[in-house]
C-alpha cells in the first residue's frame, strides 16, 4: 500500500530540524520501501505491507523518537485517501499558494467548527471534510485570522499543507 506521512512542525526553526535523509532512513529501517521525501517540511511517501495507517503513523513516531531523539506527531494517509481529499475539495483554488488542507488525525468536531462565526475570519474561507479542513487565505497564509481560531478549538493531531504540496504528494503516492 502507498502512503504519505505528514510530520507536524518540523524544520520550522533550528530547534525542530530533521534532515530528510535521516527521515528516509527511519522509514526504511521500519521496513517500508520506495521511500521519497518531498520538501523539507516533513512529507514522506512510501510503500508498506502494513494496511493500518494509524499503526504506520505510530511506528514512524516511535522510530523518529528512537533514532533521532525527537517527539513528532505524524499523520498518515493512503494514496486513495489523498485522491479523495483532492477530488472532494469543496472550494475553488484560484491561487494554490493561498489554499491549504489541514489534515486531522480523526474526524472533525463539526459542532465546534460550525460554531465559529465566518465573520470572525472573513475573507478567509473554511470547509469541513471527512478528516480534513479546506482553507482559503486570499490575503496569504502568513497573517491568517483563521489559524488562531482553529488552534483554540481543534483537538488531536493536525498539520497543514498548501495545495501545491497536497497535489504533489498525491502524484508521488500514485506514481
Amino acid at each position: 500500500m502507498r502512503y504519505a506521512a505528514l510530520l507536524r512542525g518540523i524544520n520550522v526553526n533550528s530547534g525542530t530540524a530533521i534532515a530528510m535523509p535521516d527521515l528516509r532512513a527511519v522509514v526504511e529501517r521500519l521496513g517500508h520501501s520506495e521511500v521519497r521525501t518531498h520538501l523539507r517540511s516533513g512529507n514522506v511517501v512510501f510503500t508498506s505491507a502494513d494496511e493500518r495507517p494509524e499503526r504506520v503513523a505510530s511506528l514512524i513516531e516511535r522510530g523518529i523518537a528512537e533514532d533521532l531523539g525527537r517527539t513528532v506527531s505524524v499523520i498518515v494517509r493512503t494514496a486513495a485517501e489523498l485522491r479523495r481529499v483532492v477530488e472532494d475539495n469543496p472550494l475553488e483554488v484560484p491561487d494554490p499558494t493561498r489554499f491549504a488542507v489541514l489534515f486531522l488525525s480523526g474526524p472533525p468536531d463539526r459542532a465546534t467548527l460550525e460554531g465559529i462565526d465566518p465573520a470572525a475570519y472573513a475573507p478567509e474561507e473554511m470547509r469541513i471534510g471527512a478528516r480534513e479542513l479546506y482553507l482559503y487565505f486570499p490575503e496569504g497564509m502568513r497573517r491568517t485570522r483563521l489559524d488562531p481560531l482553529l488552534a483554540k478549538r481543534l483537538s488531536g493531531t493536525w498539520t497543514t499543507r498548501n495545495w501545491n504540496t497536497v497535489t504533489r504528494l498525491l502524484a508521488l503516492a500514485e506514481g
